[in-house]
């Protein structure tokens, strides 16, 4: 913490929430107005917190990383020369010219990690490299993501809207995770949007250049932070236009001959999008992806994160897709339901846990709740695309990390989608089974 963040950042917040106080007008309506202003609070709250959590917790960490030795650096170059500083900002290619920069910015020859430090750095020339006030400007993403997810199943089931709104808004993990400079913030918020995008123009079918630009920004910044997360999403969405178009079909008989039609259509789409975007990257080709999940996993566990404290194991890994598929029972319980309370081992691990528990609870109560009709809620196309995303991706990231500390981090994309999935499954509780399946047709 900084004098320039004492100035800068209640300076900022004083502008953030009169723009927020004019706009939200345009973006909410009588049941949605109520969380909009709290929503926004509780993600800059966890951006200033979490600062001061590694500031003076933690001594340090990769957000300070990012900043310090990363952003920061290209910031001191625009203040000496904006030549050298355009020059760092533009590409990390070699250190020619601006050699008393890059080399104090840690992760200067990781492509992915300098995408996050080139958006700090643009945020930095506003706040003057104010940590906290940049800090504010990635919130401010966070929010925009999430709450256009939060409208994209609001306007599908308006009723939903408290839930939906703890799914997508309130959730811990988001609140202590997906901000500061971090890869995930970034990640969420392109999640956030690209959902949203996908929604308006695959199932509503409302064309628009501005909807269709914000997809493609989305995916390009998902891209360029962690591409692994697009290998789950994208392979999801189109599950969900296939199933949502499928279940408006409604003779049984013509349904019937499309199921192959449908399961080809998503197995050919899912495998030729995981390839595609792996294709330009050796550790997620897929006929490398279990090598890089055994990779990762034991690096994070015996190495990176060893002295951690909070390793986990699943079991051994061979980089074979068949070891990594022998895992993913305890993968997705892992990144789900663990750290279970008694494996806790420092305050953020327990919030982990209780996070963890209350999943637990409420995904059986929900299951149970149900009952009968988990059959006709499993097939809400809504419902099939949330678990089918963060089945997946907990999947991946329970095989190969290794850590519940960094878990903590990695499952954060899978968190909304999953508990938004519970939330409309938990509606279909009380409904007669006639009326659901009607209701899920609409």
């Amino acid at each position: 913490m900084e004098l320039r963040d004492l100035i800068v950042t209640p300076l900022l917040l004083i502008v953030v929430y009169l723009v927020a106080y004019f706009i939200r007008p345009y973006v909410t309506d009588s049941l949605t107005s109520r969380y909009f202003l709290p929503a926004l609070t509780f993600k800059i709250i966890g951006a200033i917190s979490l600062g001061l959590i590694y500031q003076f917790y933690y001594d340090g960490g990769d957000t300070f990383s990012y900043h310090t030795h990363g952003s920061r650096q290209i910031w001191e170059a625009f203040m000496d020369s904006p030549l050298q500083g355009i020059k760092l900002l533009w590409s990390n290619d070699n250190h020619v010219g601006v050699y008393q920069y890059s080399s104090r910015i840690y992760f200067f020859n990781d492509d992915q990690s300098y995408f996050l430090i080139r958006i700090a750095a643009l945020f930095d020339l506003l706040t003057f490299s104010s940590y906290s006030a940049t800090a504010v400007f990635f919130a401010l993403l966070s929010f925009i993501g999430m709450w256009l997810f939060f409208l994209t199943f609001y306007s599908r089931y308006p009723h939903l809207h408290r839930g939906l709104a703890v799914a997508a808004l309130f959730l811990p993990s988001v609140f202590f995770g997906d901000r500061e400079f971090l890869k995930d913030t970034l990640t969420i918020a392109g999640l956030g949007v690209a959902t949203y995008c996908f929604y308006q123009l695959l199932l509503v079918r409302k064309f628009s250049l501005r909807l269709l630009l914000a997809l493609i920004v989305a995916l390009v910044v998902i891209f360029s932070v962690k591409k692994f997360v697009l290998q789950a999403f994208l392979p999801a969405v189109l599950v969900w236009v296939v199933a949502y178009n499928f279940s408006t079909i409604k003779a049984l008989a013509l349904k019937i001959i499309l199921v192959p039609v449908a399961v080809c259509l998503v197995v050919i789409g899912a495998y030729y999008m995981v390839v595609k975007v792996g294709q330009d990257d050796e550790r997620y080709a897929l006929n490398k992806l279990a090598k890089t999940a055994k990779v990762t996993a034991y690096d994070i566990r015996y190495w990176s994160g060893r002295f951690a404290g909070s390793g986990y194991a699943l079991g051994e890994l061979d980089g074979t897709f068949g070891s990594m598929l022998r895992l993913a029972p305890q993968a997705i319980n892992v990144s789900l339901f663990r750290p279970y309370l008694w494996e806790v081992k420092n305050p953020l691990m327990l919030i982990s846990a209780l996070e963890s528990f209350a999943f637990l609870s409420f995904t059986l109560y929900v299951l149970f709740g149900v009952g009968s009709r988990l059959r006709v809620a499993f097939s809400n196309p809504d419902v099939i695309f949330g678990l089918v995303f963060s089945l997946s991706f907990a999947f991946a990231v329970g095989v190969s990390t290794f850590n519940f500390g960094t878990l903590a981090r990695y499952k954060i994309p899978l968190l909304p989608f999953y508990l938004v999935a519970l939330v409309i499954m938990l509606d279909y509780r009380n409904k007669p089974r006639n009326v659901a399946v009607l209701e899920r047709t609409e």
